[in-house]
């Protein structure tokens, strides 16, 4: 259960319309199915075109949903002029991942300024109940428009 507060009033709104512009996501049918302050839950339905060579999810698509949760929980806590960027991760498989869908959930460890810790984990639903399939923790970090003249790399 979440304890932060946003600094975006509109939060929910904002990160589910980032979120729907990850051509990503969409591209391989995962959707949000819940946002709070500091919290975002992903599910993905399976299918054998997301697969690796033994039929189990592959180990990309799994790390790319719960980088996203962990991202936009991330963003729900940042200010309304910011975005978010992924600044490094490290996952752990634990199970194959194989089920009628997966669960990604992001939640915000410590919030900052810049830089926000996160943890996430990846479930794998069989038979209605939730098997671990793999844990995250992120670091992502806020950024903002680039001001008028400005360059870029």
């Amino acid at each position: 259960m979440s304890t932060f507060s946003p600094l975006n009033p509109h939060f929910e709104a904002r990160v589910r319309d980032s979120f729907a512009r990850q051509r990503l996501m969409e591209t391989i049918g995962a959707f949000i199915t819940s946002v709070s302050p500091g919290e975002v839950e992903i599910e993905l339905p399976f299918s054998e075109a997301l697969t690796q060579q033994n039929r189990y999810l592959h180990a990309g698509v799994i790390t790319a949903i719960v980088d996203t949760a962990c991202g936009y929980a991330a963003l729900s806590l940042m200010p309304e002029d910011s975005d978010v960027l992924t600044v490094e991760y490290k996952v752990n498989f634990v199970s194959p991942a194989k089920g009628e869908r997966m669960i990604a959930r992001g939640r915000v460890k410590k919030p900052g300024r810049t830089l926000a810790v996160c943890s996430g984990d990846a479930f794998a639903l069989i038979d209605g109940k939730e098997k671990l399939v793999a844990t995250m923790l992120a670091t992502m970090m806020s950024i903002r428009p680039a001001l008028p003249g400005a360059t870029s790399l």
